[in-house]
């Protein structure tokens, strides 16, 4: 049988999971139903089976070096690391792993999936995926149904034909998300599943058939793979030709219109985790039916989820809720209208609101930057650099900093002077001096910075160096974004 290739698509933003998942910290970079984020839980469920690759992973620009560092920490070496300058939906996605995978193996057989799935069942998934590769091999382009529970409204169907064989069966149709009446007549009728999103495919059959069926998305994915360019550990599509592909999921682009699709029914405890209503289900309940997570004390409240970040959350007399603190943003929602969470974010990118993209906490490829405390011409931060990790060297035009070592040790780039700061030592950074905070040790540095001035906004940065590649985000090197330090 051909190689499976993993294709681990991690474009998405899970809007409907706010003010947990945001634009730069999306869901599948979360850890919401273990230890390890999401996307570590579906690299992890095909790893080490025979006849199965490294997963490839495509996703935007922005998470790259959290997807790495993920990854680094599971010991998994990806096929490939591919970054989409723009997101295109998943025909796109599918059509740049084709010619990825193509180009190592014609007949490698992909399966496709997204980062943000929860699967219980790990060795019912690796045994389905096994099976679904006879087909696949056989020139067919499978997808996978899932044993409805409820009539949920916020899946697609997939209708099931006829019996093929060992539980395969030929696509009759996909049903798009249904109001609930159609949902409860779909579950009445029988033979029909959830719509998945996951696929496989040989990758010369997916090749041939979006040749037929979207050959405009294909022919600008394809120049897009071979004007593509290494930086770092990373796989740079370029850029004009990926814009110009069209956006659309490959559900309507391929799957809806070729005489190929089989589904193959999984009852597997699968979740798209897709809003907190899903989590509240996924989750541990007490007697009273309540998710809790965090410091947390709820009298007389019932069927609620709940999930604090530090600080005490109460409640009292309340049922139905969702219940979500991220420190800097908290939502009360009533669990019937979670789906709705999409137009709460909308309305803060309305009001240009920076809720709805970043956190309080900030990742970087070197580690990470916390706001405590602002108010007029001043800002309190923490930074936490990693081991070996450096800030890129830069200035600022408007604001000064102070930096404090609360833990590890420091060495500090300053103008022409080199420093080396031990903990409850400190150094000042003048407007307008260049400078670079580097971790020489062994354990994560713990700084806090001081900025003062009459504007500190983090735009007010002039990177002139950096070791993770990033100038080329910004080739002018002038005053640029927070997505740069």
């Amino acid at each position: 049988m051909s190689q499976i290739y993993p294709v681990i698509l991690s474009g998405g933003t899970g809007s409907r999971l706010w003010p947990v998942s945001r634009s730069q910290m999306p869901k599948q970079l979360m850890p919401l139903l273990s230890s390890r984020s999401l996307l570590q839980e579906t690299a992890l469920r095909l790893a080490g089976v025979d006849g199965i690759a490294p997963p490839l992973v495509i996703s935007n620009s922005d998470h790259r070096f959290m997807i790495a560092a993920q990854l680094q920490e599971l010991g998994i070496t990806p096929t490939a690391l591919v970054l989409e300058a723009v997101g295109r939906n998943t025909a796109a996605a599918a059509a740049v792993a084709a010619k990825i995978v193509g180009d190592l193996e014609a007949d490698g057989i992909l399966v496709l999936l997204p980062a943000d799935h929860h699967v219980p069942d790990g060795e019912g998934f690796k045994e389905a995926v096994l099976e679904g590769a006879r087909y696949a091999e056989a020139g067919q382009i499978v997808t996978f149904g899932v044993t409805p529970k409820s009539p949920e409204t916020g899946y697609g169907y997939i209708k099931r034909g006829a019996h093929i064989d060992d539980g395969a069966f030929a696509v009759a149709r996909f049903c798009e998300k249904p109001d609930l009446a159609r949902a409860e007549a779909f579950l009445a009728e029988g033979g029909y599943d959830w719509n998945s999103g996951i696929f496989m495919a040989r990758a010369d059959v997916l090749t041939e058939e979006m040749k037929t069926l979207c050959p405009e998305i294909l022919t600008k994915c394809v120049s897009a793979v071979a004007g593509s360019h290494r930086d770092l550990d990373f796989l740079r599509l370029d850029q004009p030709a990926f814009e110009a592909c069209p956006s659309e999921p490959i559900d309507t682009a391929v799957m809806e219109r070729t005489s190929r699709a089989v589904v193959i029914p999984l009852n597997i405890g699968w979740s798209d985790v897709g809003s907190w209503n899903a989590l509240w289900e996924l989750g541990e309940k007490d007697q009273s039916g309540n998710v809790i997570s965090g410091d947390v004390i709820a009298l007389d409240t019932k069927d609620t989820y709940i999930r604090g970040n530090g600080r005490l959350v109460t409640t009292l007399g309340v049922k139905d809720l969702v219940i979500v603190d991220t420190g800097d943003a908290v939502l009360i929602a009533d669990k019937g209208r979670v789906q709705d969470i999409r137009g709460l974010v909308s309305e803060l990118k309305a009001l240009g609101r920076s809720e709805h993209d970043t956190h309080a906490r900030v990742h970087r490829p070197w580690g990470f930057y916390e706001s405590i405390e602002a108010g007029d011409r001043y800002q309190v931060k923490h930074l936490m650099v990693k081991p070996g990790a450096s800030l890129s060297l830069q200035m600022h035009h408007h604001r000064a900093e102070h930096w404090v070592v609360v833990k590890g040790t420091a060495r500090v780039v300053l103008g022409n002077r080199a420093l080396l700061l031990s903990e409850n030592e400190s150094t000042y950074i003048p407007i307008g001096t260049p400078h670079r905070l580097e971790n020489p040790g062994k354990v994560p540095l713990s700084i806090i910075e001081v900025q003062s001035g009459c504007y500190l906004g983090e735009d007010d940065i002039v990177r002139i160096d950096d070791r993770y590649g990033r100038l080329e985000e910004t080739p002018s090197k002038k005053m640029i974004s927070s997505k740069a330090i």
